[in-house]
């Protein structure tokens, strides 16, 4: 038996390393060529509550995008029994395999409707996932015998959450792949993310140039703040990012300061709800924001919302970011 807690707000190298007991009180070390079956049980603790899979689950319901994808990535798609809640399109890569999952809703489905699926494991990104109406308190699902698992980055309490970084992105696709009973298939995914930023860092397309994040709104903007998805790509590519001081990951933003600082360029974030093409008409048909350098230029980059919120596409929209900067050249 695997006995880990991970201790939300517990740093990174702290969390990963804490095995806690094994059956009978004496510790069992994992095997690269252990079966499946001699994983579990796990247990683990997961926003404040105990997760116990006594076994791999076989029909899995996630509920927002971000948890939908992370098990794609996996290569798990075949767990999956039902899915909802997207906010923009799924990744082409694992598009053809989301095809065969059954859609619950449009957005969160009934509670009826989801326990008709018969899940034995509900995973979400956002605490919203477990309202009253659809998934429900989690305890009482674990007690009817389907155990759950949030996002720690969507955990209702602030002081659970992980600092948002790439490692702890990373460390959620650990726990999930463990959870599954498929430890090993996060590891190689990691590895080429940690590669494909390992490039980005490198080449930097955005040193020596500003950037406006803009999320939505018009009257006042919603943009990307100094702790988030946005800042860690425009850190990633080297870029600056004009409202990094906002203390959060996005923010309410004003076009004064915008106008002000006159950015270099400006990312679109293209969401279901606020699409890329809308904001950029919006800048281009202001009499005042037409007159921003970028605006002029053309120096747009386009962003999927899902790619932009810690997780599993994160990385890929660091390397869309830098991929976009190098076509725009607009280094001096």
């Amino acid at each position: 038996m695997i006995r880990r807690a991970i201790m939300p707000g517990m740093s990174l190298a702290a969390g990963a390393v804490l095995l806690l007991a094994g059956c009978a009180g004496a510790p069992e070390k994992e095997s690269a060529t252990a079966e499946s079956g001699d994983r579990f049980p796990v247990e683990l603790v997961n926003c404040d509550h105990e997760v116990v899979v006594e076994s791999a689950p076989e029909r899995v319901v996630t509920l927002n995008q971000g948890a939908t994808e992370v098990v794609l990535a996996l290569g798990l798609g075949d767990r999956l029994a039902g899915t909802a809640y997207l906010d923009d399109a799924i990744s082409d890569r694992w598009a053809q395999e989301y095809e065969k999952v059954p859609v619950l809703a449009e957005e969160y489905p009934t509670n009826e409707a989801l326990l008709k699926a018969e899940p034995d494991l509900v995973y979400a990104s956002y605490a919203s996932a477990f309202d009253r109406g659809v998934a429900g308190d989690r305890t009482i699902l674990a007690e009817s015998g389907t155990q759950s698992y949030l996002s720690p980055f969507g955990c209702p309490d602030d002081s659970q959450r992980p600092t948002p970084t790439f490692d702890a992105v990373w460390q959620e696709l650990d726990d999930v792949a463990e959870l599954l009973g498929e430890p090993d298939s996060s590891k190689a995914l990691v590895a080429e993310q940690k590669e494909s930023l390992r490039s980005v860092r490198d080449e930097a397309p955005g040193q020596g140039l500003t950037a406006l994040w803009y999320d939505s709104g018009d009257k006042t903007p919603l943009v990307g703040g100094g702790q988030s998805g946005p800042q860690l790509i425009l850190d990633a590519v080297g870029a600056a990012n004009v409202f990094s001081d906002i203390d959060r990951g996005w923010g309410e933003g004003s076009w004064e300061d915008v106008l002000a600082t006159d950015p270099d360029f400006i990312v679109l974030a293209d969401a279901s709800w606020s699409s890329a093409e809308e904001k950029k008409a919006y800048l281009e048909k202001d009499p005042v924001l037409r007159e921003l350098t970028a605006v002029k230029t053309g120096a747009f980059v386009t962003v999927a919302y899902s790619e932009a919120t810690p997780g599993v596409r994160m990385v890929d929209g660091a390397v869309s970011v830098a991929s976009q900067l190098a076509d725009l050249d607009l280094r001096p």
